[in-house]
């Protein structure tokens, strides 16, 4: 029977399946060329554009004149409320609902046009062509599992599923609720991190200052070179081959050190006595010393346990006079210039020890570094929190989505 895992109790009943082509108009635009693009007028979406927008990221648009736009329209149509651009070229099948009547045009052969029609809601195909149903059928149709391309005549012939248009309605809102609640959680995560760069900028000007427990007010803050604070070493290459379940010990490489690094095991017996020479501490300083961009060698992260083999790539700064490691990671990271400007290298960047230890900073006494320390890092505590809550819900709408759509 054609009905889906999960469905509203008010409905019953098998849904119609037909080829989409058979209930929608699908098409494409007439051409237009790159010189006609223009920086305002009628936006001109690509598959760029309509990627961004699913992704929730900025791009740089394009536009074409009100006159082209019309003149275009005549040989093509408009596009309407309701009506679906779905990506066609690159990253191929990504959805864009059309959220009003203005004037849009696109690229031909990049995006494939869906015109909503009385038998689908715009909305409820918008969520098929997100659906693991439609996302799998999209790999069918290629030997390889990927396709660069997704045609007129493959978009008409895809499989597909539907109820009533109130079925429609009615999955269709739910599932709008569950992104609202997704954006809402975006939006505050955006907002916690907002407020954290603020705090950080008057905390690190000492526009804000903590006081001792005591009530009393700290001492200056002092200058010192990197090198006056912490020894500095590199880790030890290893391989994805030397990773394994079963070894002995806790490993750290480059691409764990700035989310969440996991707890892999590595088991190179034969290194044992070099790694019991090279295990990380609690308090120590990770620093990336190469990557493919700047950026990425300008962040640091504090080490909360130990015993723990560090990989090659990593430069590792070590406490040598008492402070704290997790406020020294919030400065490094916050004043970030200072780092970029130790930078070298073409295709791949660099960041030396030897440049490392001349940076210098200004800081307070050990009291104030701590109080600022965990100051930030309960901000951070919260960012993660609402970060883990939206990764949940993002997973309850696929599983949804999985369960809601034939």
């Amino acid at each position: 029977m054609a009905v889906p895992k999960l469905r509203f109790k008010e409905f019953d009943g098998d849904w119609t399946s037909k080829q989409l082509g058979k209930i929608i108009g699908i098409s494409s635009a007439s051409r237009v060329f790159k010189e006609q693009w223009q920086d305002s007028g009628v936006p001109f979406f690509r598959t760029s554009d309509v990627v961004s927008i699913f992704k929730n990221k900025e791009n740089e648009k394009a536009y074409i004149s009100l006159e082209l736009f019309e003149e275009l329209a005549k040989k093509s149509g408009k596009i309407k409320q309701g009506d679906l651009l779905v990506t066609g070229g690159g990253s191929i099948g990504i959805p864009y609902l059309v959220p009003n009547d203005q004037p849009l045009y696109f690229k031909d052969a990049d995006l494939l046009w869906m015109k909503s029609s009385g038998i689908v809601e715009g909305s409820f195909l918008y969520n098929f062509f997100i659906s693991p149903k439609f996302r799998e059928y999209l790999k069918s149709i290629s030997h390889t599992g990927t396709i660069s391309h997704f045609t007129i005549e493959q978009a008409k012939a895809t499989p597909f599923g539907f109820p009533s248009k109130e079925e429609q309605t009615k999955i269709a809102s739910f599932l709008s609720n569950v992104d609202e609640k997704i954006n809402q959680l975006t939006q505050k995560h955006e907002l916690l991190s907002q407020y954290k760069q603020g705090m950080m900028q008057k905390l690190f000007s000492q526009q804000i200052r903590f006081k001792a427990d005591d009530g009393s007010e700290f001492g200056e803050w002092k200058t010192k070179k990197l090198e006056d604070i912490f020894s500095f070493s590199r880790g030890e290459p290893f391989s994805k081959t030397d990773i394994s379940e079963n070894g002995e010990f806790l490993c750290i490489h480059y691409g764990e050190l700035f989310t969440k690094y996991k707890e892999v095991i590595t088991n190179i017996s034969s290194k044992t006595s070099l790694l019991a020479k090279n295990l990380g501490e609690i308090g120590d300083i990770l620093m990336p010393s190469s990557d493919v961009t700047p950026d990425g060698l300008a962040k640091a992260s504090c080490l909360n346990v130990s015993n723990v083999f560090l990989g090659g790539d990593i430069n590792i700064l070590r406490p040598q006079i008492p402070c704290s490691s997790e406020f020294f990671s919030y400065l490094i990271n916050f004043e970030k210039q200072k780092v970029l400007l130790c930078v070298t290298g073409t295709t791949v960047k660099h960041v030396y020890n030897k440049d490392l230890k001349k940076i210098g900073y200004i800081y307070p006494c050990l009291e104030e570094q701590t109080k600022i320390a965990n100051f930030l890092s309960a901000i951070d505590q919260k960012i993660e929190g609402v970060a883990q809550q939206i990764e949940q819900a993002k997973q309850w709408k696929k599983g949804l989505l999985q369960q809601m759509f034939v």
